[in-house]
């Protein structure tokens, strides 16, 4: 199950590649259907917070009128920043699904529990997939 929803994830982040923004893409499921689909912004909207998670977690509340998300996962095809890891916080979202690992900004570089303590978290879900799209954007920009 986890799959599919990360190739949604995907397909969002496929959106952010083909924009130039940094591809990462991120879907919320809640009652066993996507309520909330996004990519990263940041360079369209020159907005430094415009990260997929942060779309994705305000359009899941819009959808189902409540600022908490105790019963939705997050899929996010890259690990989370602390910003991002912050706004999972408040939310409450109850679980966190992530691709790839970010050795680089990820949260869990400064503090593991900066996620809701009932929050459950998976990483590696089609982490190379996640993983072979960020290389690849990369590897454009540097050439």
């Amino acid at each position: 199950m986890h799959e599919k929803y990360m190739r949604e994830a995907l397909k969002e982040a496929q959106l952010a590649f083909d924009k130039g923004e940094v591809p990462v893409g991120a879907v919320v499921v809640h009652g066993g259907r996507i309520i909330a689909r996004a990519h990263n912004l940041t360079e369209t909207l020159n907005d430094a917070t415009a990260h997929a998670e942060m779309q994705a977690i305000t359009s899941a509340a819009n959808c189902i009128g409540s600022k908490y998300l105790i019963y939705s996962v997050l899929y996010v095809t890259v690990e989370m920043c602390p910003m991002c890891a912050g706004a999972c916080y408040w939310s409450q979202v109850g679980e966190v699904v992530y691709g790839a690992a970010d050795p680089k900004r990820g949260y869990s570089l400064l503090k593991e529990n900066l996620l809701h303590p009932k929050t459950k978290v998976t990483s590696g879900i089609l982490a190379e997939e996640c993983r072979e799209l960020m290389t690849e954007f990369f590897r454009r920009k540097r050439h």
